[in-house]
């Protein structure tokens, strides 16, 4: 378990130090909630087919602007059983995720938490590890994604903003999504400049763009 002092310092430079482990409880498929906060907290999903002696795909969902961890896990709550996925919501501390509102903070600081809590009850295949995101909730994906490439083996970004990862490490694959009419968030000004950098920097980059608005659909998810 890292000290404190580890996850500050972490924590301003936007990295995450917790990685999958032995775990320590016997889990049971369903929703549970994190409950590491009274106010804003989070959930996990564990599916049915999940079984502890078979390390299983996790995903790290990250909500839009003004959402939550609950409607953020709507997006891939359905695949979850049939791919065999463990689902981890969390909300940002405000109305959303510190990088937007002046730097690494406390929003890392509780998905460290979240991330140990869940390495700690689950078990997890160290390779196949996603940080997913949709709006604002991509754009810090992407960012943090980037920045903890050696801990996310994926990045999803539905209809990113932009990114500022702190540094650029590991090569995790990148999928980017984004509709073609949407008004929020511009796709000229958004993920087709996202996307050519991240192909400069030598990313491995899938990227869809869709008829649609400022919306996930589920073809796409």
């Amino acid at each position: 378990m890292e000290s404190s002092k580890q996850i500050d310092s972490g924590a301003t430079e936007g990295r995450l130090l917790s990685r999958p482990t032995r775990p320590t409880t016997t889990a049971v498929a369903g929703l549970y909630p994190l409950g590491l906060d009274a106010q804003r907290d989070g959930f996990v999903y564990v599916p049915k087919t999940y079984q502890a002696d078979q390390p299983a795909p996790l995903v790290l969902i990250l909500h839009g602007a003004g959402g939550d961890a609950e409607g953020a896990l709507r997006i891939f709550h359905n695949l979850a059983d049939r791919f065999g996925t463990i689902l981890l919501a969390v909300d940002s501390h405000q109305q959303t995720w510190d990088i937007l509102r002046g730097g690494y903070g406390p929003d890392i600081v509780f998905i460290e938490l979240a991330l140990a809590q869940t390495f700690s009850h689950y078990a997890v295949d160290p390779n196949q590890i996603a940080i997913a995101g949709f709006s604002d909730g991509a754009s810090y994906a992407l960012s943090v994604g980037i920045t903890n490439g050696e801990l996310f083996s994926h990045i999803i970004a539905f209809s990113p903003g932009f990114m500022t990862p702190a540094r650029q490490q590991g090569e995790p694959h990148v999928f980017i999504s984004h509709g073609k009419l949407d008004t929020v968030l511009p796709i000229e000004r958004c993920s087709r400049p996202i996307v050519r950098r991240l192909k400069r920097a030598g990313y491995e980059v899938q990227y869809h763009e869709f008829n649609g608005f400022h919306t996930v659909p589920s073809a796409i998810a």
